[in-house]
């Protein structure tokens, strides 16, 4: 059986620090071949062929980083090399015991001993063509905080200059919108509320085109089928849906719903000891994206009366089989149950939207795996086919 040698690389976008190092059963770890590299995924290549050498051609070489600023290039330049790599969670990893003295070089050597002994998470890397279309719809996502700060800074601006809108009549409609145009203010506060209000068209068209667009990807043969059974969810459209599958990735690499509901950070944290079982909120230890859009596709569900399917949700589930639509159903009834039944028992409003998030991410799952069967009312949550 040949050798593996272990290195960990401590990635900077100004350098790079290597350290090899080889599990020993007598329990001392050979650590040896430390190296400080420019940024460049050239380096890494010649220094595992400077290994090579060394170890002879009996030896296979297993490079990890921490997942951080340089994304997932590097692990595909290597990759295209023909080196074995992998991307370890940082939450995830052995910590030093003892006084911390951080060093490139001892993380590195942290790294390569975390990935030897198994003690951290390796993350799921999507295909190239996964990852473009997530970064849009990332960009996408801070054009539409942009534009809602936007709104808030025009809000606040008109109520400092004693102007306040209707608060019966919703906002930024064409009306409100009129309603801005024409309010009574000095030739400055004009001129400084038009620059606010072109800012807003110009975003909005921004935000009409990038809709467009990401209707255009979602349509891609590779996606059409996946997007078009996860919109039959109330609360979940086309950008929503493409996110979940663009950022998740393989949804079978998830034994059961809970498990994606963890990994969304969706789940409750929990301090017990002994009999005394404390649980507190959720613990956001997973994918910030998705679990926002959750929580709004939630929000969107928690409304409405149960049951009741409104034009575009019908619109939506127009063209699926007819096993996708009543599952979509059943979940839809079941978690607007679940909200009301939540509220009526006293529970606040964010824990009973948090609630549904969490059993939504799991409807999801079952969804993309095709364990479309339901135990009752709950989701079956076995194992993948």
């Amino acid at each position: 059986m040949s050798r593996i040698t272990y290195i960990g690389m401590d990635v900077h976008s100004t350098s790079f620090t290597f350290c090899a190092l080889e599990p020993n059963t007598s329990g001392q770890d050979q650590v040896f071949a430390y190296a400080n590299a420019k940024p460049d995924y050239k380096e890494v290549v010649k220094y595992i062929n400077m290994l090579k050498e060394q170890r002879g051609k009996d030896c296979r070489f297993i490079c990890a980083y921490e997942a951080g600023c340089l994304g997932y290039t590097l692990y595909h330049q290597l990759t295209q090399c023909g080196i074995e790599c992998v991307i370890l969670a940082p939450s995830t990893m052995l910590s030093p015991v003892g006084k911390r003295i951080k060093t490139d070089k001892r993380d590195a050597e942290n790294i390569a001993r975390s990935l030897a002994y198994g003690l951290g998470s390796r993350l799921f890397v999507p295909t190239v063509e996964d990852e473009e279309v997530r970064e849009y719809l990332r960009m996408r996502n801070d054009h539409k905080n942009s534009l809602k700060v936007l709104k808030q800074q025009i809000n606040s601006f008109c109520l400092r200059h004693g102007h306040a809108y209707d608060s019966t009549k919703t906002k930024w409609t064409v009306v409100h919108l009129t309603w801005l145009r024409h309010l009574e203010l000095s030739v400055l506060l004009r001129e400084t509320l038009n620059e606010y209000l072109a800012t807003y068209e110009q975003l909005t068209a921004k935000l009409n085109a990038m809709s467009a667009r990401i209707e255009e990807l979602a349509a891609q043969k590779r996606y059409a089928e996946d997007v078009k059974k996860l919109c039959c969810f109330l609360g979940i459209k086309t950008a929503c849906a493409l996110s979940l599958i663009v950022e998740t990735g393989d949804f079978k690499r998830f034994a059961k719903g809970e498990l994606y509901s963890a990994y969304l950070g969706l789940t409750p944290s929990e301090h017990s000891s002994g009999e005394k079982i404390c649980r507190g909120r959720i613990s956001k230890a997973g994918n910030t994206n998705l679990r926002r859009m959750l929580t709004e596709a939630a929000q969107g569900i928690c409304k409405g009366q149960i049951g009741h399917k409104s034009k575009a949700l019908l619109a939506r589930q127009e063209g699926n089989e007819k096993e996708i639509i009543v599952y979509a159903d059943r979940a839809n009834e079941r978690l607007r149950r679940k909200y009301y039944r939540m509220i009526r028992s006293g529970k606040k409003k964010n824990v009973a939207v948090t609630a549904v998030a969490r059993e939504l991410a799991c409807f999801i799952w079952g969804m993309m795996t095709n364990n479309l069967e339901l135990r009752g009312e709950r989701p079956r949550l076995t194992l993948a086919s």
